[in-house]
């Protein structure tokens, strides 16, 4: 699959460390993985970041928190989420143009009334004003930067950048090995003040490889949703050239894997795929996905598990069933085989 929640009732240092390694982050009181993002009725690919902090420039980052936040106070301490904090986070959540968390309690800790994680709280002050707050958890050699968020009317001064300085710094300060910020989206510059972290120390997970490499490798005509794309287009320019009836469509429930509601349904979760009109119907779909993972096209039947009453938001998405895979028909390295395979199955 390429999404997933876990609902841990408990979750030790080493645990959280194996978690952040392959690529999975917190959400609330669940831990979660992810491949794909849709914002805006557009499908992006999700990179997973890490920098290793014994390559971090410590004395060029605490320069720049020097040189441009000197004035204000910095403190550090096992979280406790207080009215003042809360406050900040309505003045910031109402400031930014993209939907947040009703309330921070319910960002930490969801509709859960316990914490599975060992967190921690950086504030910062302006003389006795809290103008910016991060959260991060720890783990026993790995650290995940959870939350920052500020008074509006300091922006100028970046305290996002500086609440994520103030954390790398008590990491490096206590022997952590990786400080893990989450994801960062090609073609979606929201996350991008991630990649300013360090660059000497950044890593990215690839989903082809399953491996960490320096961000300095990374190539956006890669990722997996780019190479998806690329792939699934030559096939379906192949199959309609061989008079196959195909339709290319975008993944409406491509996230329904990572609900904690539907843990372990092990749904059908490709982002973007190619259905063999002919062979499908109401209930049994054919169609063609490609996985990067092990660079393979593979043909398969999915069933229906649900169906929807309501009209997708664009043509481009396949929104009409919630499905699951029923058969697996056929795989193949290439365009060709697959096309072929198909001919050659029964009417």
């Amino acid at each position: 699959m390429f999404g997933q929640v876990h609902c841990p009732e408990a979750l030790s240092g080493e645990e959280l460390d194996r978690y952040l390694e392959l690529g999975w982050f917190r959400m609330g009181q669940t831990i979660f993985t992810t491949n794909f993002l849709n914002f805006k009725g557009e499908m992006y690919s999700a990179i997973w970041l890490r920098a290793v902090l014994s390559q971090l420039d410590m004395t060029d980052l605490r320069r720049k928190m020097s040189r441009n936040n000197k004035m204000f106070r910095t403190e550090i301490r096992p979280a406790s989420i207080s009215l003042e904090n809360e406050i900040l986070f309505s003045k910031y959540r109402n400031s930014i143009p993209f939907e947040a968390s009703p309330s921070l309690e319910h960002l930490l800790f969801g509709r859960y009334q316990y914490n599975i994680f060992q967190t921690m709280q950086v504030d910062v002050y302006d003389g006795d004003l809290l103008i910016g707050c991060g959260f991060f958890d720890l783990g026993k050699q790995s650290a995940e930067g959870i939350s920052s968020f500020y008074d509006p009317a300091y922006k100028k001064y970046s305290i996002g950048k500086f609440l994520i300085m103030q954390k790398l710094n008590y990491c490096v300060a206590e022997g952590y090995q990786y400080f893990y910020p989450g994801y960062f989206v090609p073609g979606y510059p929201a996350f991008d003040y991630k990649l300013d972290i360090g660059k000497e120390s950044l890593e990215f997970l690839d989903l082809s490889t399953d491996e960490w490499c320096p961000i300095q490798a990374f190539d956006p005509e890669k990722t997996a949703l780019a190479v998806m794309q690329q792939k699934l287009r030559a096939f379906e320019q192949h199959a309609l050239a061989q008079g196959i009836e195909v339709s290319f469509f975008n993944y409406e429930y491509f996230y329904v894997n990572q609900l904690p509601e539907l843990r372990g349904a092990e749904l059908f979760d490709y982002p973007i795929f190619v259905i063999i009109n002919e062979k499908s119907d109401d209930d049994l779909i054919s169609l063609v996905g490609y996985d990067v993972r092990d660079q393979r096209y593979h043909y398969m039947q999915c069933r229906s598990v649900w169906t929807s009453d309501q009209a997708p938001a664009s043509e481009r998405f396949y929104a009409a069933q919630l499905l699951k895979l029923n058969i697996p028909l056929f795989q193949a390295d290439n365009a060709v085989e697959v096309a072929g395979f198909i001919l050659s199955e029964p009417s």
